[in-house]
C-alpha cells in the first residue's frame, strides 16, 4: 500500500451510518443469503415495500419499520439517506436481487445527487440476493443454460419504443429472454405487443414459461407456446421465461442447450468428439473457422450478410481482414 493510500484510510471521515442494500431473494428465509439475514438483523431501521416489509416480519421485531408504497421507491432511498445521515445503520430491502430492477440504482442516484462519495462518512453496502430470473428458472428447469436477456415491460419510467427496439432485437438475436413486470391491472397491452414482435422472428411454438410468485404460498407454474403466450395468467408477479430456437420442454421440465451436440457425441455413456472438432478448442464454425469459410466462398458481402442476418458492413470489414489478424489473435488468445 502506498503512503498516499495509508494517509488518506487514516485521515478519512470515521463512518457514522450505514445504508444497506438487501437482496432478499424470493422472501423465505431459507432462501435468504446469511449476509442478507446478519445484514437484517444488525440493522437499527428496515425500510422497504411494504409487501418485501412482510416478507421479513420475523426478523424486524424492536427495529424502527418504514413502509412505502410500490411507486415511491425514490422516497424509500431518501429516508435512508436521512436515517444514515443520523448514524444509524439502515436495511433498504428489495426482493429478488438489489441491483436487478431493484433500489440500488435509485438509492445510488439520490446519494449521488446529495454530494455523496465512496469516501463520504455514510457507508454503502450491496447485499445480493437470488434475482427472480434465477428463482423462476431453478422451478421449471433449466432454460437459462445458455445466453439470456431480461427486459422490463413496464413503461412508467421507460418509453415504449426504447422497450420495443429492445424487444425486436434480443428477439431477432436468439436470446432466450425474461421479461419482468408483464402486465398489471393498468397495463394490459405491453404483453400482446412484446408477443407480436417476438412473432416476427420465433416461431410460433417457442416454449415459454410463466412463473407466478416464486417460492412464495401462491407460487404457479405455466408452460405454453409463444403464439399462446398472451392467452396465459400473467399479472404483475409474474415472470415470463421464453426460449431461444433450441429451447424444448420435456419431462415437464423447460431446458436449453449449452451447445455440446455442435461438438461432441454421445453414445452409451461415452462422449466422442464430432469430425473437424477438437475438445477445448473453438468449433470449426467458430470465428476463425467462419472467416475462412466466408473468404473462400465467392460471396459477396451483401449476399452473406443476408445468409448469416449479420450487418453487410460488418461482413465487408471481415471480408478485408487480412488471415494475418487471424492468427495474431489465435495465438494471443492460446498464450
Amino acid at each position: 500500500m502506498s503512503d498516499i493510500q495509508t494517509y488518506a484510510q487514516t485521515n478519512a471521515p470515521a463512518k457514522t451510518g450505514k445504508i444497506m442494500l438487501v437482496g432478499l431473494g424470493p422472501g423465505a428465509v431459507e432462501h435468504m443469503t446469511g449476509r442478507a439475514r446478519a445484514a437484517i438483523a444488525e440493522a437499527d431501521t428496515i425500510i422497504g415495500y411494504v409487501t418485501y416489509v412482510r416478507l421479513v416480519a420475523d426478523l424486524i421485531d424492536g427495529k424502527e419499520v418504514i413502509k412505502k408504497s410500490m411507486t415511491e421507491e425514490l422516497d424509500r432511498a431518501i429516508e435512508a439517506l436521512d436515517r444514515a445521515k443520523q448514524g444509524k445503520k439502515v436495511a433498504l430491502i428489495s426482493s429478488g436481487d438489489a441491483g436487478v430492477y431493484g433500489m440500488a440504482g435509485p438509492t445510488f442516484e439520490v446519494l449521488f445527487q446529495a454530494g455523496w462519495t465512496p469516501d463520504s462518512d455514510i457507508e454503502v453496502e450491496i447485499v445480493p440476493g437470488a434475482s427472480a430470473l434465477n428463482t423462476c428458472a431453478a422451478l421449471v428447469g433449466a432454460p437459462l443454460t445458455h445466453d439470456f436477456c431480461a427486459i422490463s415491460l413496464s413503461d412508467l419510467l421507460t418509453p415504449w419504443p426504447t422497450i420495443a427496439r429492445r424487444l425486436d432485437a434480443v428477439a431477432y438475436s436468439d436470446f432466450v429472454v425474461a421479461l419482468y413486470n408483464p402486465k398489471s391491472g393498468r397495463r394490459t397491452r405491453q404483453i400482446q405487443e412484446a408477443q407480436r414482435i417476438f412473432l416476427r422472428h420465433r416461431d410460433p411454438n417457442t416454449p415459454v414459461a410463466i412463473v407466478k410468485s416464486a417460492f412464495r404460498p401462491k407460487q404457479r407454474l405455466e408452460f405454453t407456446t409463444l403464439e399462446k403466450m398472451a392467452e396465459a395468467d400473467i399479472g404483475m408477479l409474474s415472470t415470463v421465461l421464453i426460449g431461444n430456437s433450441n429451447t424444448f420442454i420435456q419431462g415437464g421440465l423447460m431446458v436449453t442447450p449449452r451447445g455440446y451436440a455442435n461438438k461432441y457425441d454421445v453414445a452409451e455413456g461415452e462422449r466422442s468428439t464430432k469430425g473437424g472438432e477438437q475438445a477445448g478448442r473453438s468449433l470449426s464454425t467458430g470465428l476463425n473457422g467462419w472467416l475462412e469459410a466466408i473468404r473462400e466462398s465467392g460471396k459477396s458481402a451483401a449476399e452473406l450478410a443476408v445468409e448469416y442476418r449479420l450487418p453487410e458492413d460488418y461482413i465487408a470489414a471481415a471480408l478485408a481482414a487480412g488471415p494475418e489478424e487471424d492468427i495474431a489473435e489465435s495465438a494471443e488468445a492460446e498464450a
